[in-house]
């Protein structure tokens, strides 16, 4: 569990697994979010689904990685009408065992993508590539504790959020175990390793935060690590955990640097990180695949903010071992520039 600021404390219950009810404000998103990827087969992926039951819709995503560096993509806004499940364009999760056991199907077509980059115009993309029919059924088991949660006053009352700044309200994580099997047109993938999951409910704006990276990342079972550093108006602030041997140990320091390709998409990474309890690792980073990707909200002004979100699946080493994951770089494009490839660790 994450450890929460003085005077207050944070709270998760089982059934937090399932959905709430909404807040009053317009923006309120329930979010489930899962990755997986297979060390040997080299195949991986991700998947959400954000319910927005206020404005009428779910934000739907599915991102298969192939090892010839193809990348299945699809997005969607399919209408909802309230928050009772996560069951949306095809994609839908199910609560098996609340901390324990979440199975993830999908039904429905995927963008074929030889070369992903195109990702970046959504348009181009979707005009210029063809589609194929995909089922996929994955069940996640947790090798894990439950990381995180919602931040409450010490009696148990909400925290006051401005919902027009907020990103989320609760969030919580959890390394995963990850088997099933993908389809795709006439071609079968078999996912057995190990990934990530999180969940977050409150309001939300993909142009709350200034930027972050975020590398959720597994070398087995029982060695896994979740890197992020998030800059909001105070600063870049470094977080994270580190799980190993059943347990997780909470991350205190947390540098990355990264490497960049002529689009200022990340290439590689280096990290060093410490703990609580003063143990330090060197994570190296290799991006093997990389999608970007978009969100674009015009605000009461009339101005029109983008939000741009890089997601690579990535080659991590450390301590001598290998694992896979996910480098994900969240940066808000101002003047054409994504506002955080300026940061230099110190």
């Amino acid at each position: 569990m994450a450890a929460a600021p003085k005077g207050y404390k944070i709270r998760l219950e089982p059934q937090d697994e399932f959905t709430h009810t909404p807040d009053a404000a317009k923006n309120y998103n329930e979010s489930m979010y899962f990755n997986a990827f297979d060390p040997v087969t080299k195949v991986g992926g991700w998947f959400r689904i954000g319910n927005r039951p206020n404005e009428g819709y779910a934000e739907m995503t599915v991102c298969l990685y192939l090892p010839d560096g193809r990348i299945a993509f699809t997005f969607g806004r399919p209408n909802i009408s309230d928050n009772k499940e996560m069951n949306a364009g095809g994609l839908k999760v199910e609560v098996v065992e609340p901390f324990k056991h979440i199975r993830l199907t999908y039904s429905g077509r995927l963008l074929m993508l030889a070369k992903p980059f195109e990702m970046a115009d959504p348009k181009i993309a979707f005009k210029n590539n063809p589609k194929v029919e995909c089922a996929l059924t994955l069940d996640f088991t947790g090798v894990s504790p439950m990381y995180g949660g919602e931040t409450v006053h010490k009696d148990g009352t909400p925290l006051a959020i401005d919902p027009e700044k907020s990103f989320a309200k609760a969030h919580y994580e959890q390394h995963v175990a990850a088997k099933g099997t993908v389809r795709l047109g006439d071609e079968t993938h078999t996912i057995d390793g190990f990934g990530l999951r999180d969940k977050s409910w409150g309001p939300r704006h993909w142009q709350a935060i200034n930027w972050y990276r975020w590398c959720p990342m597994n070398f087995g079972r029982d060695f896994a690590m979740m890197l992020s550093i998030v800059a909001g108006e105070n600063g870049p602030r470094p977080g994270g955990m580190v799980l190993k041997d059943g347990k997780y140990e909470l991350i205190t320091g947390c540098t990355i640097d990264s490497d960049w390709d002529a689009n200022g998409y990340q290439t590689a990474l280096r990290s060093k990180v410490t703990t609580e309890s003063g143990a330090t690792y060197d994570v190296e980073g290799r991006v093997l695949s990389l999608i970007p990707l978009r969100n674009r909200r015009t605000d009461a002004n009339g101005n029109e903010l983008v939000t741009r979100i890089t997601e690579g699946m990535t080659e991590y080493r450390c301590n001598g071992m290998t694992g896979y994951g996910l480098s994900e770089y969240l940066d808000q494009i101002v003047d054409g520039k994504p506002t955080g490839t300026d940061y230099k660790a110190a």
